[in-house]
């Protein structure tokens, strides 16, 4: 079973579409999580909200969990040991309000179990190579800090915390697909 899950507050539809497609050519189902889209998705069992408990459930269960670059959906993937492909919303498409997604996926390469779809047409091949690696629950040195600290920001609520710089990694503005 795939896990589809796009976050609780925008919906996702060039990756909702892309999946849709996909399960329509596979004999395997889709579970997916997509807010508020009211989009026409027969070939996904959709399920526009999930009680804390019911997507835990269904997290762990996963094959394998494709997602939009968010942090939370990144953390969770480490926590339960799923492998993790991630499709980062694009400003320029209107799907975001910034690249902060793209700076994410970027700066997040290289972690174990994370595979990132740069293009939308990438998604098949990932999901169909077989070389789609669970999360070991660990992190790289070089991603500790920066899982850690988002980590924290997220369990604090974002209150009282400043953004701290993570050595090793730069913030920058990701203008072309990344390799």
């Amino acid at each position: 079973m795939i896990f589809l899950t796009v976050g609780t507050q925008l919906a996702f539809p060039r990756l909702a579409r892309a999946m849709n497609d996909y399960a329509a050519k596979h004999d395997e189902q889709v579970i997916a999580q997509v807010g508020g889209d009211d989009a026409d998705l027969p070939n996904l069992d959709v399920r526009h909200m999930l009680p804390p408990d019911e997507f835990v459930d269904i997290f762990r269960r996963a094959r394998v969990v494709v997602a939009h670059a968010g942090v939370g959906t990144i953390l969770s993937a480490r926590r339960y040991k799923r492998p993790l492909v991630i499709v980062p919303r694009r400003h320029a498409l209107g799907e975001h309000r910034n690249d902060h997604q793209l700076a994410t996926a970027q700066a997040l390469v290289g972690l174990s179990g994370l595979h990132v779809a740069w293009e939308i047409e990438d998604l098949p091949k990932l999901l169909d190579g077989g070389a789609l690696k669970s999360a070991d629950g660990s992190t790289g040195s070089r991603h500790a800090a920066l899982v850690d600290g988002i980590g924290q920001f997220i369990a604090s609520g974002g209150k009282g915390m400043a953004p701290a710089r993570t050595p090793g990694i730069v913030s920058q503005k990701v203008v072309s697909r990344a390799p």
